[in-house]
């Protein structure tokens, strides 16, 4: 008889990409590691790419003359914008981690939430500054 009044044991399913960004809420920590994820691969992906302006701004006067008229179309200049972001913010995480493997205290759920605040706001600011200047700013 007591088996008959237990409850149905909870099914445990795969949970797709779609649940992960939209149905949890991750806290920024978990938000700032993704992102470091996110742009390493984004990184990497576009290495060649990268390889290729710097190869095409090195070669000779006339081979970077080539170089800023290309990089004058804007979507060019916005492809380098989120590299230049991907750049960053992974460059500011990775320190973040780096301080966490040397002070342990940084480990702490308090911790971890200000220096995710710390990396976006850094982050943030430097890409700014570097949209400012990709598109004229000064």
């Amino acid at each position: 008889m007591a088996e008959a009044t237990k409850k149905p044991r909870p099914e445990f399913r795969n949970i797709g990409l779609g649940q992960i960004l939209f149905a949890y809420r991750l806290p920024l920590a978990g938000r700032v590691s993704i992102g470091h994820r996110v742009s390493g691969a984004l990184l990497f992906l576009f290495l060649p790419f990268l390889l290729f302006l710097f190869d095409q701004s090195l070669t000779s006067e006339l081979s970077f003359e080539v170089f800023r008229g290309f990089l004058s179309n804007i979507i060019v200049k916005l492809v380098v914008l989120v590299l230049g972001w991907a750049f960053l913010f992974h460059f500011c995480a990775g320190v973040r981690h780096l301080f966490m493997d040397f002070s342990h205290d940084l480990v702490s759920k308090e911790k971890g939430k200000s220096t995710s605040v710390v990396v976006v706001v850094i982050s943030t600011i430097l890409t700014i500054a570097f949209a400012a200047k990709l598109f004229g700013a000064f």
